[in-house]
């Protein structure tokens, strides 16, 4: 018969308890992977008072019975003893065939939480309250709200993972972000038919600013996406049956790599159709195009539309930046002021410019590449009073002329 094991006060100890030397009591169990814990209490029970000296501590009985409640409920100990940052980067290691955007926006999650406090926080001990106060830091510290979005992003997926896998009951991050930080990103809005035609006019006019306007004049009308028009080779601009054959982008990366990727939803792949103008700017632009002495080939697609002074393919940034420096001249010389045109407000613009036109939401969304037909009706299209007030007019006047030609027949 085992011998009964008693404390310094002659209290029975259970299975797994004993009393140290000095004092302290310990517990010793395996968690739900297997593994020897241990934890340590200067108490037993609720009862007891700590020693002089010593910091008051949950009761080691206490804390049994929250473990035991983890183990009944198959959940890891102490959130598997993974802090926030181990989390994220087991989170991360996890993904598969992500794109480059997507790798370079982890690796910035991870670099954030390795210089904050936060990253080093037990993963049990992350509160709602706690992750709501972390984000709102990151704003006071200067983050933008686009910016907390996408590290809340990468974080509430990773912390759902651990309440998949038995680490966490609940996921601190699930809650809606506006309610608790201050969104102050700024909406990108389509331009009126008039700015956009001042626009294009200035471009076209201008000595230094006119060799891209057939570029701008193409994103104006077609709603492709800037990466999407900056992948377009020859081969997929289709002159016999005015099309563009979109079937993938052109991105670079932070260490000026170039990549080629499928375009951003599974709707991407399409058929862009030309108007007789897009038809004449592209001819412009292969007439113009001159031959670089090494064609640059990126993962096997050559040809591309534009190339820059050192005969690379332009991406994003480059358009980017000519946007920027044409509203620039343009608002140093007029005093109505252009507002902030970029090649998506060009996208914007066209897919608000055929919902006024009263174009199908079906085929402007197939139009757009948008996966979601909600996305094409209530994030691209802007509607105004002006345009309610003039589609209503249109309609009464159709009205009244079918009313007035019923009479017309009734009195013949």
């Amino acid at each position: 018969m085992s011998e009964i094991r008693r404390d310094k006060k002659g209290r029975k100890l259970w299975t797994g308890e004993s009393q140290r030397k000095d004092g302290k009591y310990e517990y010793k169990y395996q968690d739900v992977f297997g593994k020897r814990r241990t934890v340590y209490s200067w108490t037993l029970t609720s009862a007891d008072a700590a020693p002089k000296g010593k910091r008051s501590d949950l009761p080691l009985r206490e804390k049994e019975k929250q473990i035991q409640r983890d183990l009944n409920s198959g959940l890891a100990a102490n959130g598997g003893d993974l802090t926030v940052l181990e989390l994220v980067e087991m989170y991360i290691a996890q993904k598969r065939g992500v794109r480059h955007n997507t790798r370079a926006n982890y690796k910035f999650v991870i670099n954030i939480l390795k210089k904050e406090e936060f990253g080093c926080k037990r993963i049990d001990r992350v509160k709602i309250f706690d992750a709501k106060a972390w984000l709102i830091k990151l704003q006071d510290d200067g983050r933008g709200y686009s910016t907390i979005h996408s590290i809340r992003g990468v974080l509430r997926p990773a912390f759902q993972m651990a309440v998949d896998n038995d680490l966490l009951n609940k996921n601190p991050f699930e809650f809606q972000l506006s309610t608790v930080v201050v969104n102050d990103s700024v909406t990108r809005e389509a331009i009126t038919r008039k700015q956009e035609r001042d626009f294009l006019e200035f471009v076209k006019n201008d000595k230094h600013f006119s060799r891209y306007y057939d570029g701008i004049f193409i994103l104006f009308k077609t709603g492709l996406r800037i990466s999407e028009f900056a992948g377009l080779t020859v081969g997929n601009i289709d002159f016999e049956n005015s099309r563009i054959i979109v079937d993938h982008q052109l991105q670079r990366t932070r260490n000026m790599e170039y990549v080629i990727e499928d375009p951003k939803t599974g709707c991407g792949t399409r058929m862009v159709p030309m108007t007789p103008e897009v038809k004449e700017c592209f001819a412009r632009i292969l007439v113009n195009r001159k031959p670089p002495k090494v064609e640059p080939v990126v993962q096997g697609y050559s040809g591309f539309l534009f190339l820059d002074k050192n005969g690379r393919p332009m991406v994003a940034l480059h358009w980017e930046k000519y946007f920027r420096h044409i509203c620039a001249k343009y608002n140093s010389i007029y005093k109505v002021q252009m507002p902030k045109v970029t090649p998506h407000v060009c996208r914007h613009t066209f897919c608000s410019n055929m919902a006024k036109s009263g174009m199908n939401p079906k085929t402007l969304q197939y139009i757009m590449g948008h996966s979601e037909i909600g996305v094409t009706l209530n994030v691209y299209t802007h509607i105004g009073f002006e345009d309610a007030r003039a589609e209503m007019l249109e309609l009464n006047g159709a009205q009244a002329n079918s009313r007035g030609r019923r009479t017309e027949k009734r009195v013949s």
